[in-house]
C-alpha cells in the first residue's frame, strides 16, 4: 500500500471514532497534511479555530508565519513537506490539551510517523517536544538538533517554538526565525551545528541530506 494511501485510510477511521474525546463528528478532524515523501515532518500541538472550519493544520497566523518561514529560509512549499498535529482537532476555546486526549490520539501520530518515515522530525511547541523529548523545558533545548529512538526507528528531532508563540513577541520571533537559520544549515552538507546522542555511522558522516 502506498503512503497516500495509508494515511487516507488512517484518517478515515480516525473519523469513524466517536469514542477519542473532542470528536463527535467527522467534520471535527484535523488530519495531517502534505507531502507523504516528505524529508521534513512538522509536528504542532492541537488545531485552532481556522484549522477546525478549513480542516487543515496550520493555516490561520500561525499556519502563515510557519509557510512564509518555511519558504523564506528553507526555500520549501509547505506543500513539500508534511505537517501534523498531536492533538488532532480542536481543543474548546484553543486551550492547552489534556494528557488524556494527548493519549487518545497518539496511536494515529505514531502511525503517521511511521508511514511518513521521515528523516527529520520539527517539533513546533512544548507538547510535540515533550513527546520525543521529555523533561527538559523548550527554552533551553529550542534550536538543538538531537537523535532520537523512536519506535525502533532514529529520528533527527528538531525542537522549535511554536509559531503562534512566536506572534506573542519580537524576542520569540526571532528565535523561531533564528532556529529556522539553524534548522537551514543543519540540512547543509558541511554542517557543523552538533547533534546530542551521536548516532552509528552513516554513508553521509551523520549529516542530514534532502536528496
Amino acid at each position: 500500500m502506498d503512503k497516500k494511501r495509508a494515511l487516507l485510510e488512517l484518517k478515515q477511521d480516525l473519523e469513524s471514532r466517536k469514542d477519542i474525546p473532542l470528536i463527535k463528528t467527522a467534520d471535527d478532524v484535523v488530519f495531517g497534511d502534505g507531502n507523504p515523501d516528505a524529508k521534513i515532518m512538522f509536528i504542532g500541538e492541537a488545531a485552532g479555530y481556522h484549522e477546525s472550519v478549513q480542516h487543515r493544520p496550520f493555516v490561520g497566523q500561525a499556519g502563515i508565519l510557519l509557510t512564509k518561514t518555511l519558504q523564506e529560509t528553507l526555500g520549501l512549499k509547505r506543500e513539500e513537506v508534511y505537517i501534523s498535529n498531536v492533538v488532532k482537532t480542536r481543543p474548546p476555546d484553543n486551550r492547552d490539551p489534556l494528557p488524556e486526549e494527548i493519549e487518545a490520539f497518539r496511536p494515529y501520530l505514531d502511525k503517521e510517523i511511521e508511514i511518513i518515515q521521515p528523516r527529520i522530525i520539527v517539533t513546533l511547541g512544548r507538547f510535540s517536544m515533550a513527546k520525543f523529548i521529555p523533561g527538559v523545558t523548550i527554552s533551553t533545548v529550542h534550536g538543538q538538533p538531537r537523535f532520537v529512538d523512536f519506535q525502533g526507528v532514529r529520528y533527527i528531532v528538531f525542537p522549535m517554538y511554536h509559531p503562534a508563540a512566536a506572534l506573542r513577541g519580537t524576542t520569540l520571533l526571532n528565535a523561531f526565525k533564528a532556529d529556522f537559520v539553524k534548522l537551514k544549515n543543519f540540512l547543509q552538507p558541511a554542517s557543523d551545528v552538533p547533534v546530542a546522542s551521536t548516532p552509528q555511522k552513516e554513508d553521509n558522516g551523520g549529516q542530514l541530506s534532502l536528496i
